[in-house]
Formats: structure tokens, C-alpha cells, sequence
């Protein structure tokens, strides 16, 4: 599985179109990905057929949220859930950077049939490991963990990335979906050390590395049948 960053439905049709798997919207990519619109979400849904996880973050001033923020990421699934979106990438942590599970069980008892993907916040909590453990009391509907290992790009993070894989398995909880600075140069390294079953990308499948430009598809082909060859 190849997830792959978008922020409009041009880029989002061109990335079903060159083999991605599943598309993460965000807006603001510049400030890691906040909120995108309802109305870019609804567009998007109405013309890809792959699915579509929908970033909900309020801001880019950390992970601690206050109760305001809570209310907006709220209102921001209920909004995002009328056009048709039903896939969430969210997450937050306590002041002592522990998972905020308040914030889980509300978004829970509210909207209890979403999928989420918890996002990049548990690289930035205390302990990676019980982080893990206590999202994992949560895998009826954490669905899946985005995480460098806890480092700024997997590459640095590999080993703890193989110990988190190996949790889950273990305890048959959120699937590891390792994403930051992963490319088709590092990939097959990468992913021959960690074994994952799905990987975020960003600018490794653009051409010349960047979101200002489309979508590589010789990349993605090379990265689709590196995965596919290397038995998990």
C-alpha cells in the first residue's frame, strides 16, 4: 500500500492515475498539513476512486490542543463527514506529551463509524512504545499509526520504525505506516529492515523532490514492484 500526500484535485486524480494506492489531503503543506476545505474534499471524493484521508489540524503550533481546538477539529469532522469524507488523519498529545486521549474517545463517542490514521504527533510524544500501546486499546477505530520512529525521517528512525512493526504484530493492533524522507533510493532499505505493510510519501514521488511539481510515475512503479518483490 502507497499513500501519497496531495492538496487539490488535479494532483489527487493525477496521483490515482500514476498507481498511488490511497491519498492523504491536507492544505498548507508548507506548515506539515492542516485542515483542507470541505469543498476540495467533496471534489476530490466525486472524482478518484481510491480512498481518501482527510488531515484534520487546526493549526501548526504543536499538538496540544485546547478545548477550542477541539471543538474545531469536531466541527471540522462533522463538515468533512457531510460531503462524504469518512477517513481521518488526526492526533494530539497531553502537556507531558503523552497521548491525549481525551481528545481520541471524544472523536470517538462522537462520530464512532470513522477510520483514522494517527499522525505524525506520536514522533514528538515521551514514549513511543506506550504510545503505541495505548493507541492500540483504541484499533477499532485507530486504524493505522504515520511515524518516522520518533527521528525526523525514517531513514534515522529505522530501527525503532522495526520495533513499532513488530509491536503490532505482536499485539495484532494499528498497522505501522512509516512515512518522512522515504524515497526510491532509500525505500528498498528501508523497507527491507522494517517489513511495513504501507508507506507515506510526500515529495519522494514528485518529480525534481517537490510538491510544485507532479507526480513521478517511473518512482512510483519502482517503489510499487520493490514492495511487491520483498515478501513482508
Amino acid at each position: 500500500m502507497l499513500e501519497a500526500i496531495v492538496q487539490n484535485v488535479g494532483d489527487a486524480i493525477k496521483a490515482e492515475k500514476a498507481g498511488v494506492d490511497r491519498l492523504e489531503l491536507v492544505s498548507s503543506i508548507e506548515k506539515d498539513g492542516l485542515t483542507p476545505s470541505a469543498d476540495i474534499t467533496k471534489q476530490i471524493l466525486e472524482h478518484v476512486t481510491i480512498p481518501v484521508q482527510v488531515m484534520i489540524r487546526p493549526h501548526d503550533k504543536g499538538f496540544c490542543y485546547s478545548r477550542r481546538d477541539i471543538k474545531t477539529i469536531l466541527e471540522s469532522i462533522e463538515e468533512m463527514m457531510s460531503v462524504g469524507a469518512s477517513r481521518f488523519v488526526l492526533g494530539g498529545l497531553k502537556q507531558d506529551f503523552t497521548i491525549d486521549e481525551i481528545l481520541i474517545e471524544k472523536v470517538i463517542a462522537t462520530y464512532p463509524s470513522i477510520n483514522i490514521t494517527f499522525h505524525r504527533a506520536i514522533d514528538y510524544s515521551s514514549d513511543l512504545m506506550q504510545s503505541y500501546e495505548i493507541l492500540s486499546m483504541y484499533k477499532n477505530h485507530i486504524k493505522r499509526i504515520l511515524t518516522s520512529g520518533g527521528a525526523p525521517n525514517c531513514e534515522e528512525g529505522i530501527d525503532t520504525l522495526r520495533k513499532l512493526v513488530r509491536l503490532s504484530e505482536e499485539m495484532n493492533g494499528p498497522i505501522i505506516m512509516p512515512g518522512a524522507g522515504i524515497t526510491p533510493t532509500n525505500f528498498e532499505h528501508i523497507h527491507k529492515r522494517v517489513h511495513a505493510s504501507e508507506y507515506h510519501f510526500g515529495k519522494g514521488v514528485r518529480l525534481n523532490q517537490s510538491f510544485t511539481c507532479g507526480f513521478d510515475v517511473g518512482r512510483i512503479r519502482k517503489l510499487k514492484k520493490a514492495l511487491k518483490n520483498q515478501k513482508v
